[in-house]
């Protein structure tokens, strides 16, 4: 199977294929869509267990595999005397080892989830729309495991671009609704910043190196890093560009929480399994470049930590069950950046992993909730639901407290694991920035405090207390069909066993029994530092961690549960509007934009519609016709058809000629 890894994303194409061009067009049956799309999934899969499993008996998980599928661009062959390629040549290869292996494994299985729970949400869409639907959720897949697998950078960026456009379609799905079709269109924008930067980095890759080859690279990387390093900074500095719109860190975050349009199996595709996990896994996949550029690494760090507790400010006020999930993706997304800025490349990768399960069932335990309230996201509208749809209840507690970092759950090895990395660079003084680092991590404990207490105030306003969504809608308050259900308690139960393989030496007393980072040593090891912490500061900054998500939960559950709910944060809003407003408004972030780039951009489209397109062009053209045509009627008088005149002319003009030579 390892030699079929085309096979992969191959299936959810064929699937988006039949779907796209026969079931759209025909509307066939919703099971003979949910059918193919089902199969397509189930089947990639089953065919990414397959190769995950032969390459790791016939390879080992210390190397990697790569099936050259077809030589892609031959721009020329030839060696310098360096070794390295002088004329490009790109082949459409695709890459198994222990990194793609793990995403692999994940996108193929949460995938296949959202596309079981979808089956379910999407019900009432008629025909044509809900083959639209999985058309676009099996091209998603498609393009992130061709991103996933990709053996190149140019590979990589195909699938890149590929979950763009799929995020695109899928968050302007309902285009017929205008904030629908904005959202759309905002994400795809956004995201060509990053692409642009990206692209910058692939040709200046291709400049210093002669090849975009993943193997090549670091091979040339390892046999002579000093040569390499002073173009190191510019290409890793490029690259993260492109992570950070694709990965929606500051500024270009924008896009991620009007993705929430799509519908709700949607979001949790694209912020748990696919595309905003794309850009930590390129700067993983291409660490050996980061490392050789301290100043690249301390940016990343930078962007990830400021990131992540300024989303968490944002996660505090919101209303809309969604927008808090979204906010904590952003959030969740800047702990993976501060965990690789930090050099723990395997614990970045390591939450990316464990965030998939409680993401994906916290955004798909959002959907039940909302399919229960008929369509209400509001959380002010909901209320006392534990007792109406218990499975969601208990579901979205898990995950809550997977991603509030409270043990034994996923999210506490993982949380804990980049936690303690960013405070050993900082006691360490990685790179000589150590200050720097041990800000980031007060920065990262205080990103926890606010991530359990936003997270559980979500808790205590949707399923706690009294509904307050008036009585018709409680009559129709109803648990969501198995189909939906069962995606949770799998999804829920991944999030309490999953941290298991990532058990740091601290909570083991020394040993060893952190399988994810051995796993991933040999392709995405973590950067050593000098002076690691004793195993009794690393206990004390795990109580710290522990007691900090504690502090939050108990303070969300005394503002908001009880006979007294809500009526803290109402006299905190009265006491200082003006910091309620502006973190319920997100700081007026999309407002500056807005006045700063979008609407300037505007004035100068119009203009050069109007000015430069209408009048400058235009106008030259239509008068240069305009004289022409008057040239003409002026000139067609010549035309008088005797002979005798024309005569008469050729003689005048041949004596004027003759005249001027002569005199």
């Amino acid at each position: 199977m390892k030699d079929l890894l085309w096979l992969i994303p191959l299936l959810p194409l064929l699937g988006a294929a039949v779907n796209g061009l026969v079931g759209n067009r025909r509307g066939w049956s919703k099971h003979a869509t949910s059918g193919v799309a089902l199969t397509a999934s189930g089947l990639a899969l089953l065919a990414a267990l397959g190769a995950i499993a032969d390459w790791a008996a016939t390879v080992g998980t210390h190397a990697a595999h790569v099936d050259r599928v077809f030589t892609w661009i031959p721009a020329g062959f030839g060696h310098t005397t360096g070794g390295l390629l002088a004329n490009l040549s790109v082949d459409f290869s695709l890459r198994i080892d222990a990194l793609s292996a793990v995403m692999l494994f994940f996108v193929t299985f949460v995938g296949f989830l959202i596309h079981i729970y979808s089956v379910g949400y999407m019900h009432g869409e008629e025909e044509r729309p809900y083959a639209r639907y999985f058309a676009y959720l099996n091209l998603f897949m498609f393009a992130m495991l061709t991103l996933v697998l990709g053996a190149n950078l140019a590979v990589l960026f195909v699938g890149w671009e590929g979950v763009g456009l799929c995020s695109y379609l899928l968050i302007g799905f309902y285009f017929e609704k205008d904030w629908c079709a904005a959202a759309g269109k905002k994400a795809f924008l956004v995201n060509r910043i990053g692409d642009f930067g990206f692209i910058l980095a692939i040709f200046w890759t291709v400049k210093v190196f002669g090849t975009v080859d993943f193997g090549a690279l670091e091979g040339a990387i390892a046999a002579d890093p000093a040569r390499f390093a002073a173009a190191a900074t510019p290409i890793a500095l490029l690259l993260f560009v492109g992570a950070v719109g694709k990965s929606a860190q500051l500024p270009l975050y924008v896009w991620l929480p009007d993705a929430m349009a799509g519908p709700t199996p949607v979001s949790a595709l694209i912020h748990a399994a696919t595309m905003v996990t794309a850009g930590v896994y390129m700067v993983v996949r291409t660490n050996f470049i980061f490392r050789l550029s301290p100043t690249a690494m301390l940016v990343v760090a930078a962007v990830g930590g400021v990131t992540a507790f300024f989303a968490a400010t944002i996660g505090l006020a919101q209303n809309d069950i969604k927008k808090v999930l979204a906010y904590s993706t952003v959030s969740q997304l800047g702990y993976m950046f501060l965990a690789t800025g930090a050099g723990a490349f395997a614990g970045g990768i390591f939450h990316v992993f464990t965030h998939a399960f409680f993401k994906a069932c916290l955004f798909l335990g959002a959907g039940s909730v909302i399919h229960a309230c008929s369509g209400e996201q509001d959380m002010r509208k909901m209320g006392g639901l534990a007792k109406k749809i218990p499975v969601t209840y208990w579901t979205f507690l898990v995950a809550t407290l997977a991603l509030s970092g409270i043990p034994p759950f996923a999210g506490f090895f993982s949380k804990d694991e980049i936690l303690g990395r960013v405070f050993a660079a900082g006691a360490g003084n990685l790179n000589g920035f150590g200050v720097s680092y041990l800000v980031l991590w007060v920065l990262g404990v205080a990103g926890a405090f606010l991530t359990a207490f936003y997270m559980f105030r979500a808790v205590y306003m949707t399923f706690h207390g009294e509904f307050r969504g008036g009585h018709e809608a409680e009559h129709h308050l109803h648990e969501s069909p198995p189909s939906m259900i069962w995606p949770l308690r799998i999804l829920a139960g991944g999030s309490v066993v999953v941290g298991l393989l990532g058990v740091g030496k601290a909570i083991t007393f020394g040993s060893d029994l952190n399988w994810f980072e051995g796993f991933l040593h040999h392709v995405a090891p973590n950067v050593e530092v000098e002076h690691a912490p004793a195993l009794g500061t690393e206990w004390a900054l795990i109580v710290l961690s522990v007691a900090v998500a504690g502090a939050g939960i108990a303070l969300a559950r005394r503002f908001y549960f009880g006979p007294q709910a809500f009526a803290a944060p109402r006299r905190i809003a009265e006491r200082v509007p003006s910091l309620y407003a502006a973190v319920a408004n997100k700081y007026y972030v999309d407002e500056a934009y807005d006045r700063t780039v979008v609407r300037p951009l505007g004035k100068l489209a119009h203009f050069s519609w109007k000015g430069i397109d209408a009048i400058a062009i235009d106008g030259t053209l239509n008068a240069s016709a305009f004289f022409t045509e008057i040239a003409g009627d002026l000139l067609r008088f010549l035309q008088t058809g005797n002979v005798r005149n024309y005569a008469l002319f050729v003689l005048g003009g041949a004596l004027a000629a003759a005249a001027w030579l002569l005199l």
